[in-house]
């Protein structure tokens, strides 16, 4: 493998696509990730995924606050610069970095920047399209290898990879699935462009759809909503940042990490719960009735309802 591959990233979703780029044996002289973030309970500064599987490989790992020559870090951003104008790399890669690339790292590499997308451009351009996907109830979701600009997910497709979104998917396992995915269609991707070139495709201007960013204030389920979407959401949150809500006889709310929508009518004003059974607590909703199926009280673990129930009562 002759390419020099320069890569940007920061959670396990880029960790994987890392591992396999050195795997398949790309020499890989540079690391960007973001700075060590402090975590856990004793808030330690800990190193991003991708930096700690940098330092085994015994790769230069460069955290820059900024990479914009004329912003807050500059000093940040002309450091990284020699490096790569020492490396003179034939790409970067790029997986969920968390820094915008200016102009002047797009147009360093040889071969540009390319990224690993989590959706089916233009679908779910952004911060969240896992999530977004699963929330929106779409059949489907992939990876798209982008030759990057200086938009927000705008640049041309250079491969596409389809993934079917399950009942079962979860934000997590969606996550874990896509990444294993985004991982192989980069090599695919480094290997064609090394061999026989990949044809760039630009984007269709119908169908674009934009993935916010999470927000804490999303976690409160809205039982004005049908159930068939609180389900969903419920899917789409785990684990990150998760639902909540708040039922009758407890001062705080609990999470709700697996919620199903019955098939029956409810004229119940929403949010009134139902019933309570081993099999679940069903909640009347703006359409139909959801059932909560696991469940977590603040300071405890994560219970099936069947325990949950054993410690709560519906007051009368």
């Amino acid at each position: 493998m002759t390419l020099k591959v320069v890569f940007a990233g920061t959670p396990e979703f880029a960790q994987l696509a890392l591992q396999a780029i050195l795997t398949a044996g790309y020499t890989v002289p540079l690391v960007l990730t973001q700075p060590d973030r402090p975590s856990g309970r004793g808030m330690k500064l800990r190193p991003s995924p991708v930096k700690q599987a940098a330092l085994e490989a015994g790769i230069p790992v460069a955290q820059p606050l900024s990479l914009r020559l004329d912003g807050k870090h500059p000093n940040d951003a002309a450091a990284v610069q020699q490096q790569l104008q020492a490396i003179q790399p034939d790409i970067m890669v790029v997986a969920a970095y968390g820094l915008i690339l200016p102009q002047w790292v797009l147009d360093l590499p040889r071969l540009g920047c390319v990224n690993i997308h989590a959706s089916l451009l233009p679908r779910w351009r952004g911060a969240a399209p896992i999530q977004r996907a699963i929330d929106a109830g779409d059949a489907e979701t992939g990876i798209t290898i982008m030759q990057m600009d200086a938009g927000l997910d705008t640049g041309d497709m250079l491969a596409v990879h389809t993934l079917a979104i399950t009942a079962d998917h979860t934000g997590g396992s969606l996550h874990d699935d896509l990444a294993q995915l985004g991982a192989q269609a980069i090599v695919h991707a480094l290997n064609k462009l090394e061999t026989t070139g990949l044809a760039a495709v630009p984007q269709p201007s119908q169908g674009v759809t934009y993935a916010e960013k999470l927000h804490k204030s999303e976690s409160a389920l809205d039982f004005n909503l049908p159930a068939s979407q609180l389900a969903r959401r419920v899917r789409a949150f785990n684990p990150v940042p998760s639902c909540t809500m708040l039922l009758p006889g407890l001062e705080q709310p609990v999470k709700v990490w697996q919620a199903q929508a019955l098939d029956q009518p409810s004229t119940a004003v929403p949010g009134t719960v139902l019933a309570v059974s081993v099999d679940g607590i069903d909640v009347a909703t703006g359409k139909g009735v959801l059932r909560l199926l696991e469940l977590q009280r603040a300071g405890s673990r994560r219970q099936p309802v069947a325990t949950f129930i054993q410690g709560w009562q519906l007051p009368a």
